[in-house]
């Protein structure tokens, strides 16, 4: 059986991180990006990131550039986005694709694991995946779901 801590990713800084830094903690996989109508819930994402931190929640972001062409810039414009507009301290990696042939491996294991309603597609930015400390995707969040909306799950699962 796949787990998530088998894979790994490229952070912003353009270091390689196995997701097996991340065993025995809740984690919070987001595609993001920076020009969506949804970018504001980087605050929110942050806010849960700092509220549950302590207890084992990590936030991971995930940009993409698929949907509305919304992330079209470098690592820089991205990282001034994300820490001088939202004051984002979780992690946060390089760009990826997560749909179609270039689909990054980690959200090709997550669509299936966690189909939603496009039968393993993601509809758009700010699709969230909680992956339980065991490794086991446990829930998929639609775009619209904020980040407050997903908190009693959080709770639950830490």
């Amino acid at each position: 059986m796949t787990l998530f801590h088998q894979f790994s990713a490229t952070s912003l800084q353009g270091q390689l991180i196995p997701m097996a830094d991340y065993a025995g903690k809740l984690v919070l996989v987001v595609n993001t990006a920076s020009r969506c109508g949804f970018t504001p819930q980087y605050a929110g994402l942050e806010a849960l990131y700092k509220k549950y931190a302590d207890q084992g929640l990590v936030v991971l972001g995930f940009p993409c550039n698929q949907f509305g062409k919304q992330e079209p810039g470098s690592a820089d414009d991205i990282t001034q986005t994300c820490h001088i507009n939202y004051g984002v301290t979780f992690p946060m990696f390089e760009k990826v694709e997560v749909n179609g042939a270039a689909a990054h491996p980690l959200f090709r294991y997550l669509k299936e694991e966690l189909p939603g309603v496009l039968g393993g597609r993601i509809k758009w930015n700010f699709t969230k995946f909680l992956i339980g400390r065991d490794g086991k995707p446990l829930k998929r969040f639609a775009p619209i779901a904020t980040p407050e909306k997903m908190e009693d799950a959080i709770r639950v699962a830490l």
